[in-house]
């Protein structure tokens, strides 16, 4: 249309000419609109097993007089892609995204447009998604791991220290009313034995019982923070960044599988989620029950002071992860310890990252883990077990603390 306009004010044909196969494609392009809308359709979204990538397919059928598709796939904590797509015929693309984020999230919210021959006409923008997934904590391969002061029930894979059947030796003794043949240590009878007037002394070997563990695992979804701090007043938290629930979710799984594994009880407490109590069992299936379980924890609500700790029972390890940002955890944990419970305090909070921080910030910081210190160091005069679980390289793995876990191990006692 300039080019006619300009032609005709400047009296040059020639100019107006140039602008005529414009207005005729114009024309008949509004002349020709698209009487239908492209179907666009999305699959399931998926995570690939044994990886951090999320991925989602993406289809498109052809309508008539619709060329071309303008697309923006967005994602919170990732840079939205835009693309303008052909859709002459059935197009499928594949969406993918790497985090290392664990728990319910949502991918790939996909904002379209149609445009008709040569973009003439356009469609008003539709929106498909975001879709949610809930994203499993990968466990990472322990070796040793603390006990109850208390073993429970008549066989496991622990010695107890009640005689009976399974386990250690415990000594060597006189055959008494209730022992098993079996049990009669013929050497050691013919060596010390003596005949009496009913014959001679049998002696036999008594053992130690074997029996499980009972663990809670208690998990406090509040106070999520990332490692970089400038972040904290946000609370938003980079994709390619551990948070703190992260780290306790993969360490709570961590530690579960191996404890299960050893054919031990399990159970789980969620303090985001009140009356929510997974009683304490074993098996493969209990572990993803619980696993799921703990995938969901999630600070929805606002923290509720727990003026009474939540039922634990008789005899148990209690392992709280928490990054004993506020009193609350802390609390819990010396009440426990107080009720008899031996208790493993995971201590979660990330690696931190303080170069983005103002001057203001900095003071805010120091003093918040000031205060952090000294709750932690409360906890270990109380006689609760403070372990560090370490963050990987880049803020972007987690790495258990093999030898802090062996140590404890080592040091099951009696409880007094």
């Amino acid at each position: 249309m300039f080019l006619v306009a300009l032609g005709i004010l400047l009296g040059r044909p020639d100019v107006s000419v140039l602008g005529v196969p414009m207005i005729l494609s114009f024309v008949w392009a509004l002349s020709h609109p698209p009487t239908m809308v492209p179907q666009i359709s999305v699959g399931d979204l998926v995570s690939v097993p044994g990886s951090s990538t999320v991925s989602q397919s993406l289809g498109m059928r052809p309508a008539e007089g619709v060329d071309t598709v303008r697309f923006r796939v967005s994602a919170v904590g990732y840079s939205a892609v835009e693309a303008l797509v052909d859709v002459s015929g059935p197009r499928t693309f594949e969406m993918s995204a790497t985090t290392v984020r664990t728990g319910r999230r949502q991918f790939f919210g996909v904002d379209y447009r149609s445009q008709g021959r040569d973009s003439v006409l356009a469609t008003d923008p539709e929106t498909i998604g975001p879709s949610s997934v809930l994203l499993l904590p990968r466990p990472l391969w322990l070796q040793e791991l603390p006990l109850p002061f208390q073993l429970h029930g008549l066989t496991g894979s622990h010695d107890s220290r009640r005689p009976g059947e399974g386990g250690e030796l415990r000594d060597v003794a006189l055959f008494a009313p209730g022992d098993r043949l079996r049990r009669i240590d013929w050497r050691t009878s013919a060596r010390r034995g003596s005949s009496t007037g009913r014959g001679q002394q049998l002696y036999v070997k008594r053992t130690f019982a074997t029996a499980d563990a009972h663990i809670m695992l208690v998990v406090d979804p509040f106070d999520v923070v990332g490692p970089d701090v400038s972040t904290w007043s946000t609370g938003r938290i980079r994709s390619d960044h551990m948070s703190s629930l992260d780290i306790a979710r993969r360490a709570a799984v961590s530690l579960a599988r191996l404890w299960i594994d050893q054919g031990d009880r399990v159970g789980l407490v969620d303090l985001g989620r009140e009356g929510r109590l997974l009683l304490p069992a074993g098996g493969r299936r209990h572990l993803h029950r619980l696993t799921h379980h703990v995938a969901l924890a999630d600070a929805g609500r606002e923290a509720v002071l727990h003026n009474r700790a939540p039922q634990i029972p008789s005899g148990a390890l209690v392992v709280l992860f928490s990054t004993f940002l506020d009193d609350d955890p802390a609390h819990l944990a010396q009440m426990w310890r107080h009720q008899g419970h031996r208790v493993l305090a995971i201590d979660v909070l990330p690696r931190l990252i303080r170069a983005y921080l103002t001057p203001e910030g900095s003071l805010a910081h120091r003093m918040v883990m000031m205060d952090r210190s000294d709750r932690v160091n409360l906890l270990s005069l109380s006689g609760v077990e403070v372990v560090r679980w370490h963050e990987g390289e880049r803020g972007v793995g987690a790495e258990a603390p093999v030898t802090p876990l062996m140590t404890l191990a080592r040091m099951r006692r009696r409880h007094r």
